[in-house]
């Protein structure tokens, strides 16, 4: 069985994870629109509030029972994922039963994965919240997937919501959402993402000095901030590096 190879990950060799743990969704997803790349999964929603993941996807999907007769059991896939990666499941968006619970929640954060997304309904919220581990899903449910559902295959290429997603992409998840970037794109993204950042920081600035707001908007380049400065641009701002959010030399405060 096929596993995300970590080592050979952009998270690894091209991207730090200090500079990914600075981002958003917010910011990654105006540089996704910047580059017309469709990342968002929608409809799944933070069952942990204030958990964030992010790390390389690895795939799981799931297909509805065909014969009922004997019994069905839960996939056993969880041994082979490595740590830092983020579990991606697919079983259709069902709102009918569940494909994760407080008992994969507790394997996993044993084994150091990121997180869950789950396009599908999860259940046992206490206990998974109880362990603050990342978990977004399309819905909640007490039923069992068992003798419902059952495995079909791991590390396959999954579309969810229209946003494809493959085995290694890179999956964000926090409070406002879920977004997949593409492995190959990784690096242009989050760059475009910390101008993004760094834009709205100085936007944010310029207003708490004084200036209107319409005014501040137009100075840094609002409708296209991946670019980074725009007129009237100071000293002492880091200026037109792109990278404000991973230098270190500006903090991140979330602004939005």
């Amino acid at each position: 069985m096929s596993t995300v190879d970590l080592a050979a990950h952009p998270v690894a060799t091209g991207v730090s994870r200090e500079r990914l743990a600075r981002l958003d969704t917010a910011a990654l997803s105006d540089a996704l629109d910047s580059l017309g790349i469709a990342g968002v999964l929608p409809g799944l929603a933070a069952r942990v509030p204030g958990a964030v993941a992010f790390g390389p996807a690895y795939t799981v999907r799931y297909r509805p029972v065909a014969d009922r007769a004997g019994f069905r059991n839960a996939a056993n896939y969880l041994d082979e994922v490595p740590a830092g990666a983020v579990v991606v499941i697919d079983n259709g968006g069902s709102l009918t039963c569940t494909n994760w619970g407080s008992l994969l929640t507790a394997v996993a954060r044993s084994r150091g994965l990121a997180g869950t997304v789950l396009h599908g309904s999860a259940r046992d919220l206490a206990e998974v919240r109880e362990l603050g581990y990342p978990l977004h899903s399309t819905g909640v449910t007490m039923v069992s997937g068992k003798n419902r559902v059952e495995l079909d295959r791991v590390q396959v290429e999954l579309e969810i919501g229209g946003t494809a997603v493959a085995p290694g992409d890179l999956i964000f998840a926090d409070d406002n959402g879920v977004l997949c970037v593409p492995a190959a794109r990784l690096a242009e993204v989050v760059d475009r993402a910390e101008r993004v950042d760094a834009t709205e920081r100085r936007i944010r600035a310029a207003v708490e000095a004084g200036s209107r707001l319409d005014e501040a908007r137009a100075a840094y380049r609002y409708d296209r901030p991946w670019e980074g400065l725009g007129a009237g641009a100071g000293a002492g701002t880091g200026a037109g590096t792109g990278t404000g959010a991973a230098s270190g030399s500006e903090g991140v405060d979330g602004v939005r």
